[in-house]
């Protein structure tokens, strides 16, 4: 007999309506989140937010309630239970648990993650009360599991702990075992602080306290080059800006001045007034081409790389930033010799210490293993920086072997004393995190913040691009990326966090398990729900960058964790990404990629009990990314019962306008069902037809718009044709997903355009300029991959390749191809519209066109112009006309060139209508020819 869910009998909550606008801003206020969040436990990339989660999982595990007053309190139960606030709530979470434990009937769920990553989704299934099972590949990520699932669970209890206390001045110290209420919490603190008091006896002298108590917390670094002009070779220091300071009322900065033939500065803004001539924006370097600012000579940027390789480049200590612990703010100095001379004797001592570690350990304390090759994000190859050791200048090696090493004599102190092995296993693990954190901060790739005056990480995005001018910090201060701040505050407040989940009866610590996603160590039929955020294509390179914590952590604990640090790297072999460095091309990468993502689902089916339900995230800008999620998913035995689009992203983010990426999440809701044998292609658009309307509405109102929008519109349809083993024309054909997707584009544009226009005009626009109304709706000003352009102008009836132009110079519409790249022009971007001989060659008038030319004429202030071409078009009274213009701006962001300009014509909507219909239908005159 197949053993059947406990979620089988009807549909869930999450299968029948979503409260999608609330846990979107909720999720995106979480990044803000830092006093307890595992994401200041360690840093993981695109991890979900644990909001999304936690209101994701419970909507799948509840049953959809019968009556519409049921559904208004669940609905705002699900939106409370997603508050960072209520993480924590006794009431809340045991509510919570009840409902789950009430939709299974027996006992909690069992669930799976398969790609647990960061931890978020397994930790929210912890926190509501499953039996958890969480799977990754990435020996890093498991580490982090342990510290964030298992960890906290097993430890993180009351208990009796040894401190230290000052009995009398006469008698001194004495150490008595006292009742804490997290054993693990105050012993990670414990050593913790032993750690720094260690590092800091060992090297507190190569960061010396100033006079008035005044510490330096970091010291600001440009690299350097020759200049190659042979009558200057002037030092040429690279620095991107000369920014120190910039905030609204406190600005700060370095001037630079030549002085006999050097480059010298000094600070401006702090003690005197900010010189009004001087502009600290364009540094020296932007884009590896540099300028000499003694002669002014130019350095291309293959001429600048080529001196780094050569061992020709350095760098300098430029400025050293102060703090007094009774001040809130900064201060800066300029690097003196004094500086200069305690560098360099950490520099020999580090060269000494390294020698003895190396001794004892048999393996170098500083990393010596290979950078991956160029590419990946990584761009610091191409300047000589070839093993992951290169990243840090010599102070830092020190002060990072340092911690290293004391976290091992931590480990060591704690068996002689007779801890548990595992429980000081436990402890140690989160020095090692401690370790690992301050590396980002402690590496010549990491940035002087000068909005917040502190040393930003070197993840701030992610990549690992060449940086000219650095920030050293001062590892034993107070600062942003310190011990005392990593160890000592954010990871404490995590495990604290973590630790007071409270625990289940019955229940043990979650499994966690290194394997792939594409085998599974579990039996058939195992799982009552599996919820997973799969890898996206080459979004982001997993293993080469955890490589950056890998080889820290191996020389700090990996000795304790023998099974998770044998290879040199992390393994990258199984990992199921889009590499195309790894492979031989792009196009082996992508079949690699989609391969083993099937292999992924079809393995979550394999596990899924009967009726179980999944989850899986995705997130990809491209279509062709979804179709083949959707390919891939149809090949599984899977079947999508509903789709969820969830913006995860704060709204102030800064969007680049080159960027036409995704907002949102899709959660796609699956269930393993028997699909129906087979659906014939005339009935199945009907009822794609019927239900995506009603999908669309509810997305409407939910504030799903733009890409967003379309990909939401593709997940509704495959609730549709994904109940079918397959689809089938009258002529025998079987119809795959790509062709029916062609269909359902066309209802979302029909659907959109409508909406947009606020419906009724929406027969009377062309084909070209519906293109361009949703193109702007959906891409805004960015540029997008040709696919994807094809795709949205085929839905809205025009043939991409007949109307693109090769250069704004030659123009034959407003739609520019570059490259592999769709670009779509404003008005400010199209020069040849302006000539007579365009209009000549066009034959017709299109509205986009006409639109585009009045705007210029409006701009340029030739009124009776545009009133003449206006009534010659016929466009000039047209209510559809100012409609479309409205629209178009109405999708726009405010600091949009594009939308100043339609609003400022608009403006004058009235009397351009009026004036329009007085001046009547006159012909061009020569001087607009």
């Amino acid at each position: 007999m197949e053993d059947k869910s406990l979620f089988s009998v009807r549909k869930s909550f999450i299968e029948v309506s979503f409260p999608v606008k609330e846990i979107s801003e909720i999720s995106a206020k979480e990044k803000n989140i830092r006093h307890g969040h595992i994401s200041t436990l360690h840093i993981w990339w695109a991890r979900r937010p644990l909001a999304s989660s936690r209101a994701t999982s419970y909507a799948s595990l509840i049953s959809a309630p019968e009556n519409n007053t049921e559904w208004d309190k669940k609905r705002q139960f699900i939106i409370d239970l997603a508050k960072w606030e209520n993480s924590l709530n006794q009431s809340t979470i045991d509510k919570a648990r009840k409902d789950i434990l009430q939709a299974s009937g027996k006992r909690p769920p069992r669930v799976l993650d398969p790609f647990s990553g960061g931890g978020s989704i397994p930790l929210e299934c912890l926190r509501l009360g499953m039996e958890v099972y969480a799977s990754e590949y990435n020996p890093v990520a498991i580490l982090l599991l342990k510290c964030t699932l298992e960890y906290p669970r097993k430890y993180g209890k009351p208990g009796f702990v040894e401190k230290e206390f000052e009995k009398t001045l006469r008698e001194g110290k004495t150490k008595e075992k006292v009742k804490v209420e997290n054993v693990l919490l105050e012993d990670v603190k414990k050593w913790g602080e032993w750690v720094l008091q260690e590092a800091e006896k060992e090297i507190g002298k190569f960061y010396p306290e100033e006079e008035e108590g005044k510490i330096p917390v970091g010291y600001i670094w440009a690299r350097t080059i020759p200049c190659q002009n042979p009558s200057c070779g002037a030092e040429i220091p690279l620095l991107r800006q000369f920014w120190l300071a910039k905030k609204q009322n406190r600005k700060i900065a370095l001037k630079p001045c030549v002085k006999n033939g050097k480059v010298e500065f000094e600070i401006v803004g702090q003690d005197n007034d900010f010189p009004g001539d001087f502009d600290p924006e364009k540094g020296t370097v932007a884009r590896a081409v540099a300028r000499c600012l003694v002669c002014g000579t130019g350095i291309d940027d293959k001429t600048v790389r080529k001196l780094f390789q050569e061992g020709k480049s350095g760098q300098k200590m430029v400025a050293v930033v102060l703090h007094h612990p009774a001040s809130t703010e900064k201060k800066y100095r300029l690097a003196t010799e004094k500086d200069l001379k305690v560098f360099q004797e950490s520099e020999k001592y580090v060269e000494e210490k390294r020698k003895k570690l190396m001794e004892e350990t048999g393996i170098d304390p500083v990393p010596d293993e290979p950078l991956p090759p160029k590419g990946l994000g990584f761009r610091v190859q191409g300047y000589g920086m070839l093993k992951w050791g290169d990243l840090f200048n010599s102070r830092q090696k020190l002060a990072l072997i340092t911690f290293t090493e004391k976290v091992r004599q931590a480990h060591k102190k704690m068996m002689e004393q007779g801890y548990d092995k595992e429980y000081a296993k436990a402890v140690v693990s989160y020095l090692g995190l401690g370790v690992s954190r301050i590396t980002e901060y402690t590496s010549k790739l990491s940035l002087h913040g000068v909005t917040q005056e502190t040393t930003v990480h070197v993840f701030s995005r992610q990549a690992l691009p060449m940086v000219w001018d650095y920030s050293e910090l001062n590892p034993l201060s107070k600062s942003v990326g310190s011990w005392e701040s990593m160890l000592l505050r954010r990871i404490l407040l995590s495990i604290s966090h973590l630790s007071l989940i409270p625990p289940v009866e019955g229940i043990g610590c979650p499994q966690i398990t290194q394997a792939s996603a594409t085998s599974l160590p579990c039996s058939d039929n195992f799982f009552d729900a599996v919820f997973t955020d799969p890898p996206y294509y080459d979004n982001v390179n997993y293993a080469e960058f955890s490589d950056f914590f890998y080889v820290w952590l191996k020389r700090s604990i990996g000795d304790l964790y023998p099974e998770l640090f044998t290879t040199p790297l992390v393994p990258k072999s199984k990992e199921i990404v889009a590499n195309p460095v790894r492979l031989k091309n792009k196009e082996e990468a992508r079949g690699f990629f989609e391969e083993n993502l099937k292999k992924s689902f079809q393995e979550i089916c394999r596990v899924l009990k009967a009726g179980g339900i999944a989850i899986i995230v995705y997130t990809h800008k491209s279509t062709s990314g979804w179709e083949t999620l959707i390919n891939s998913l149809l090949d599984s035995g899977l079947v999508v019962t509903a789709t969820w689009p969830i913006d995860t992203e704060m709204k102030t983010r800064l969007r680049a306008k080159e960027s036409a990426a995704l907002a949102s999440s899709i959660y796609i809701v699956c269930r393993k069902l028997t699909r129906e044998k087979t659906g014939w292609l005339k009935e199945v658009k009907q009822e794609i037809k019927d239900h995506i309307y009603q999908k669309l509405e509810r997305l409407w109102q939910e504030g799903i718009s733009g890409a967003d929008f379309f990909i939401a519109g593709i997940g509704s349809s495959i609730e549709i044709f994904g109940r079918y083993e397959k689809v089938m024309d009258y002529e025998g054909n079987i119809i795959r997903a790509d062709k029916l997707l062609e269909f359902v584009r066309e209802i979302v544009t029909d659907y959109a355009v409508h909406q947009i226009l606020h419906n009724g005009i929406a027969g009377e626009i062309s084909s070209l300029t519906r293109f361009y109304l949703l193109f702007r709706w959906t891409y805004g000003e960015g540029k997008v991959a040709f696919d994807d352009a094809r795709k949205l102008a085929q839905s809205a009836g025009i043939d991409l390749a007949r109307e693109w132009s090769l250069s704004s110079q030659e123009e034959k519409s407003f739609i520019l191809k570059e490259k592999e790249f769709i670009r779509v022009l404003g008005p400010q971007d199209r020069s040849t519209i302006t000539k007579f001989d365009y209009w000549q060659k066009k034959g017709f008038y299109e509205l986009i066109d006409v639109l585009h030319y009045a705007v210029i004429l409006w701009k340029e202030g030739k009124r009776e112009r545009m009133k003449q071409f206006l009534t010659k078009t016929g466009f000039g009274t047209k209510d559809s006309f100012y409609r479309v213009a409205q629209a178009i701006s109405e999708t726009l962001p405010q600091a949009s060139e594009e939308k100043k300009l339609l609003d400022g014509f608009l403006s004058g909507k009235q009397s351009i209508i009026k004036e329009t219909r007085e001046t009547g239908r006159g012909l061009f005159n020569e001087e607009e020819k």
